[in-house]
């Protein structure tokens, strides 16, 4: 995992571009975070290894209070298994990853759930379970943990990116691209009521009841095998509201809704 601190950029042969998304935004109420990153080669068809990433979130979020991972799912259950129970599910994504072999640039996709494991240390742990076709890899898990960050942050995802295995003779392959959610998009949870498993969304994060000036802050950053970092930033703008005016009995009032926004991926 890395350091809580975010570290000055170390020159190296890629840089990285990082979005993020709430949806849905209302201020006080439930959402889901989605962020994607894409790794940029500089002089080469393919950046060095991705090993490590963590991605720093505002302050407010409520993940501990969000309904999410009301179970947990070991990391040896998930590696025999493939699955995890369902109230453990904290989300979905996509990555890419691809290699230079001799002449040839092989790319490859794949599909990333996560999911909730046991406590660590006294952190929260998240696993991504990617599952993407030969030749570049079959099945990977990656750990990630909560901690906290520094202002004008409250907490960051520390993930540790194992390295990639391809076909022999090749080098190991490069994550390119990673959009993943956490939070209740997609997501269904069971409970039991009077005899019957009821299907269920969870609540999702709560977002804070104010929004800082400028708009939520995220940034992330990324290490590589050939020993360099970089840091990506990001700002999930404010919710942008319109005024609604409705009357009654003689009495007027202002209402204030949010309107929606679309997510683009990168």
């Amino acid at each position: 995992m890395l350091a809580a601190s975010l570290p000055s950029a170390a020159r190296g042969s890629q840089t990285a571009k990082l979005k993020v998304a709430l949806q849905p935004e209302h201020l006080g109420g439930r959402t889901t975070i989605v962020f994607s990153f894409r790794i940029i080669p500089h002089e080469q068809p393919v950046s060095s290894p991705l090993v490590g990433m963590s991605l720093f979130y505002p302050a407010g979020i409520g993940l501990v209070t969000s309904g999410l991972g009301l179970e947990t799912c070991p990391a040896i259950q998930l590696e025999a298994q493939g699955r995890c129970p369902p109230d453990s599910l904290m989300g979905y994504g996509n990555a890419s990853v691809a290699l230079s072999f001799g002449s040839e640039l092989i790319q490859e996709q794949g599909k990333i759930t996560t999911w909730m494991a046991p406590v660590q240390n006294g952190a929260l742990t998240l696993l991504f379970y990617a599952e993407a076709p030969t030749p570049i890899a079959a099945e990977l898990i990656f750990t990630g943990h909560l901690v906290e960050a520094p202002a004008p942050y409250g907490g960051q995802l520390g993930i540790d990116v194992p390295l990639l295995p391809s076909v022999p003779g090749a080098p190991n392959a490069s994550v390119v691209t990673m959009t993943a959610t956490i939070g209740p998009m997609n997501v269904t949870y069971y409970a039991w009521f009077r005899g019957k498993r009821i299907p269920y969304h969870p609540n999702g994060l709560r977002l804070p009841e104010t929004c800082p000036r400028g708009g939520f802050p995220f940034a992330a950053t990324f290490a590589f095998l050939d020993g360099s970092h970089v840091r990506a930033t990001a700002t999930a703008p404010c919710p942008l509201r319109r005024l609604v005016t409705t009357s009654g009995k003689g009495r007027s009032r202002r209402i204030y809704q949010p309107t929606s926004r679309t997510w683009r991926e990168l």
